[in-house]
């Protein structure tokens, strides 16, 4: 997996820096309710994530958290 540049890597703390984030208090698990992680992950698993997340009306960590749950329950 490629890594940023630093031209990437200012941009990306620059937007950050400048936009304040979105947060739907409604849902458990908000981002202010734990603390987020950023994940560095291949693009072919962004765009699975991202697909699967619009298709079911959920957030791509929504799709994550059930991922890891059926995996956890299958070894349980």
């Amino acid at each position: 997996m490629a890594r940023m540049t630093e031209e990437e890597a200012d941009a990306l703390d620059e937007l950050w820096t400048k936009t304040t984030p979105e947060i739907d208090t409604s849902k458990p698990g908000y981002y202010t309710k734990h603390m987020a992680h950023l994940l560095e992950i291949d693009d072919l698993s962004a765009a699975y994530l991202r697909a699967r997340a619009d298709a079911n009306h959920k957030t791509p960590a929504e799709i994550i958290s059930e991922m890891v749950q059926k995996e956890i329950a299958a070894v349980s």
